[in-house]
C-alpha cells in the first residue's frame, strides 16, 4: 500500500506544477525573499524535531518545502513546541505560512485554508477510573488537561460546561502534567496519547474521539493573493496525491487526507 501510494505520487507530481505563480502571490507569502514556515512539533502526526538538531521532517515540513520550490525561494523553518505559541506570533512577523488546525478564533488573525489532513482529539484516563464514555467528561468536578491554545483547548472552551480545564505550556507535557497533578482527564491528539499510553502504564483512551481536527495552512491577514494561492496550492497537494504519500512516507496512521474544499 505504502509503496502504491508513493507511486500515484510520482504520477501526479508533473501535474502539480501548473499552479501558476504570479508576483503578487510571491510578495506575500515571501516577503523577506524566502518562506518563514512555522512548524509545530509539539504535533507528531504533522511534524517531529530533526534529529542531532537538524530541520525539522513530517508532513508539513514537506508541504511547505514544496510550496516554497513552486515560489522560487527558500524555506526557513521557524520551529515551535505548541500549536497555541504558533497562533500567538501571528502578528509577530515571524512566519509567513503557519500548520495549524483551523478554529473560527484563530481565523480573527490569520487567513486559513482548506484543510489537508483530517486528524481526531481523544481523551485519556487512569484505568481506574469510573470514566467510561466522552459524553461522561462534562461532568463538575472533573479536570481536563490541555495544551493551552490548542486546537483542543480552543473547541472545549467552548463545549465544556462543567468539567474544568487545566492548560499545559505545551501539548507533549499534558500526560505527564495530568498524572503530577492527579487530574480527571488528559485530552489531546488521539496518536500522541496512544503514544503516551504505551509508555506509561495505568491508563487507557476513552473510545471515540470527541472531535475532528482540521489541519489547515495559515498565512498572514491582510494579504489576498497569498492566501488564494495557498488555498489553490492545498486543494492541488490533496488531489495529486502529494498528502496521502507524505503520510506513507513517514509512517502515519490514524490520519486521513481531507476531502476537497472547505471544512464542513
Amino acid at each position: 500500500m505504502k509503496k502504491a501510494l508513493l507511486l500515484l505520487a510520482a504520477v501526479f507530481l508533473p501535474a502539480c506544477s501548473s499552479l501558476e505563480k504570479p508576483n503578487d502571490a510571491v510578495r506575500d507569502l515571501a516577503p523577506t525573499g524566502k518562506l518563514r514556515a512555522a512548524i509545530n512539533v509539539g504535533n507528531p502526526v504533522l511534524a517531529a524535531r530533526g534529529a542531532n538538531g537538524g530541520e525539522p521532517t513530517g508532513v508539513s515540513v514537506d508541504l511547505a518545502r514544496e510550496l516554497a520550490r513552486r515560489l522560487g525561494v527558500p524555506v526557513e523553518f521557524v520551529v515551535f513546541d505548541a500549536a497555541g505559541k504558533v497562533t500567538d506570533a501571528a502578528k509577530s512577523n515571524v512566519w509567513d505560512i503557519a500548520f495549524v488546525a483551523i478554529d473560527p478564533k484563530r481565523g480573527e488573525d490569520m487567513a486559513q485554508s482548506p484543510p489537508y489532513v483530517v486528524i481526531e482529539g481523544a481523551y485519556l484516563v487512569r484505568e481506574g477510573s469510573a470514566i467510561k464514555a466522552n459524553e461522561e467528561v462534562d461532568r463538575a468536578g472533573n479536570r481536563v488537561a490541555v495544551g493551552r491554545g490548542s486546537a483542543y483547548d480552543l473547541f472545549l472552551s467552548r463545549n465544556l460546561k462543567n468539567a474544568t480545564i487545566v492548560r499545559m505550556d505545551t501539548s507533549g507535557g499534558v500526560v505527564n502534567s495530568f498524572l503530577a497533578q492527579n487530574l480527571e482527564v488528559a485530552a489531546g491528539v488521539k496518536q500522541q496519547l496512544e503514544s503516551d499510553a504505551k509508555k506509561t502504564p495505568g491508563v487507557r483512551l476513552l473510545p471515540g474521539r470527541f472531535m475532528v481536527i482540521n489541519q489547515a495552512i495559515a498565512s498572514q491577514q491582510g494579504k489576498p493573493a497569498g492566501a488564494a494561492y495557498v488555498r489553490q496550492f492545498v486543494e492541488e497537494m490533496k488531489a495529486s496525491g502529494f498528502v496521502a504519500a507524505a503520510l506513507a512516507r513517514h509512517g502515519i496512521q490514524g490520519a486521513a487526507v481531507a476531502p476537497a474544499g472547505d471544512a464542513r
